[in-house]
């Protein structure tokens, strides 16, 4: 079947086979049939049909399978159908729960395809299901996360060194949006990425990108590093010789910076409640756990982690694998349905 259809369509990646990826993705399709329809599945059919028998029960009748011979027929299925494009050689359904290297390698095999399908202007955007950093490392991938694995793919496709092409994560929920200076690196290693560069880099995409999707220049907020933002200089003087420095440099180029503020408090300030709209648009944190923490505890059910700074659309529930409840049927598609929405809503 050749589809007429002429909007691109939105690639889904299955995630790790023994986490609860499969699953939500499955109940996505079931649950949200609208928002859904031109997305297609990048995986193995075996692991995308063990995962629409898993939510059957009381109320849910079957899910059923389509393989797809392109992406472009996504188009074409039905409401309340699995679209899958399944890829060659992938290893089958992995046991629940369980760290495996098969599952690693599928995982970041179909990230990488729909990573090249994306660059290669086939697809609208990119939505990930979960994967697992130890899968990941078991099955040889060089790479700790989607965050660089996607990096990697832009590079190679751009031709330039990994260095230019510098990407950040953000976690974005209703009510508040962060954007983190380092990564996946260990507590240690983040203090030391710390660096005028860094900071500056961060505030120049994060600009760039909300620019784009708010259509004005958004509000950037800083979190100093130290408590209470240094305190002048008597508990760290990382903000006035490093971050306070590259946030004049991003005045200067005309963004829209305030701070360092106390990192204990600038999330509330930021938070858009009913009550009160936020002060900020964002706040840029200095590390992982700074900028992650205040946005999962708002409820990992409605966030969405989008990487910025990427020639593509790329967004991903906010959770993790789940190996604990994997195969049981109970996983909570929201956050993947959150993740379809904005993926949708910032390739429009």
């Amino acid at each position: 079947m050749n589809s007429t259809h002429t909007k691109k369509p939105i690639a889904i990646t299955q995630g790790d086979s023994a986490g609860i990826g499969p699953e939500t993705i499955a109940q996505a399709f079931r649950d949200a049939p609208e928002l859904l329809r031109g997305c297609f599945v990048v995986g193995e059919l075996a692991t995308l049909r063990r995962a629409a028998a898993c939510i059957e029960g009381p109320g849910h009748p079957s899910l059923p399978v389509a393989r797809l011979a392109h992406a472009q027929e996504a188009w074409d299925m039905p409401p309340r159908c699995l679209p899958v494009l399944a890829l060659p050689g992938l290893p089958g359904p992995q046991p629940w729960g369980q760290v495996s290297a098969e599952a690693g390698r599928a995982a970041a095999h179909c990230v990488q395809w729909a990573a090249r399908a994306a660059l290669g202007g086939e697809l609208a955007a990119l939505v990930t299901a979960p994967l697992h950093k130890e899968a990941l490392a078991a099955a040889g991938v060089d790479f700790p996360g989607h965050t660089e694995l996607l990096q990697a793919e832009a590079a190679r496709h751009a031709g330039v060194p990994l260095a230019d092409m510098p990407v950040r994560m953000m976690l974005a929920n209703d009510e508040l949006r962060t954007v983190l200076v380092s990564i996946h690196v260990s507590l240690r290693d983040a203090l030391a990425a710390v660096t005028f560069g860094n900071v500056l880099q961060t505030l120049r995409i994060t600009h760039a990108a909300l620019a784009r999707s708010l259509g004005r220049a958004p509000r950037i907020a800083v979190a100093g590093l130290n408590p209470h933002a240094g305190e002048g200089g008597l508990f760290g003087r990382e903000e006035i010789e490093v971050i306070a420095p590259a946030m004049a440099q991003a005045r200067a180029e005309g963004l829209d910076v305030r701070g360092p503020y106390a990192p204990d408090t600038v999330f509330m300030r930021a938070r858009a409640t009913r009550a009160r709209p936020g002060e900020f648009d964002v706040v840029v944190a200095m590390y992982h756990d700074q900028g992650l923490i205040p946005v999962k505890y708002l409820g990992v059910d409605k966030g969405v982690n989008v990487t910025l700074g990427l020639p593509l659309v790329r967004t991903s529930p906010d959770h993790g694998t789940a190996f604990d409840i994997a195969g049981q049927g109970v996983a909570d598609a929201a956050s993947l349905i959150e993740a379809v929405r904005m993926a949708r809503a910032l390739a429009a």
